[in-house]
């Protein structure tokens, strides 16, 4: 049997493909829990003078979602019965639960107070994974940095709001 250059392209980038609409279809589920709240009680909110404004929040996500899903398939392609993958990638779904959490613990319950809780949670699995990744393949890790950066100025963010409100 002949294989086309299709095949061969879903052989070779089918499965990042497939790790990068996982990752944005949690940034769309967690979209529906802020769709409510962020035109209503999020503007009413304290905000300190950092506070981007809203058109930043989707393409960043959009951008670090993509480069969550490439890392995780970049040290999936190392193999289950490498040594830490299982657990490498354990940490990174424990990290993408707790983002999609993170939206609705602040934005569905409003609450910042909990998603000061769910993203402190996240920001250290986050650092877990990203270790993980770096030992397994280091762009991975390198593929986390931004998302890190991100998650280090959401909770700073997320600290200030629930302080001042």
């Amino acid at each position: 049997m002949m294989t086309t250059s299709t095949d061969h392209w879903l052989q070779r980038w089918g499965g990042a493909v497939l790790a990068i609409l996982i990752c944005e279809g949690v940034g769309a589920l967690a979209s529906l829990a802020t769709q409510s709240s962020v035109s209503t009680w999020y503007p009413a909110l304290e905000k300190p003078f950092f506070t981007p404004p809203g058109w930043v929040f989707a393409p960043v996500w959009i951008t670090l979602y993509a480069l969550m899903g490439l890392a995780a398939w970049l040290v999936g392609r190392r193999g289950w019965a490498t040594p830490g993958v299982p657990t490498a990638l354990g940490f990174f779904v424990l990290q993408l639960v707790l983002n999609g959490a993170w939206s609705f613990a602040f934005f569905g319950a409003r609450s910042p107070a909990g998603g000061l809780a769910v993203i402190v949670v996240l920001w250290f699995a986050l650092m877990t994974t990203t270790k993980w990744f770096f030992e397994l393949r280091r762009v991975a890790g390198w593929l986390l940095v931004p998302y890190l950066l991100w998650v280090s100025y959401a909770a700073a963010l997320n600290g200030a709001i629930w302080w001042m409100n």
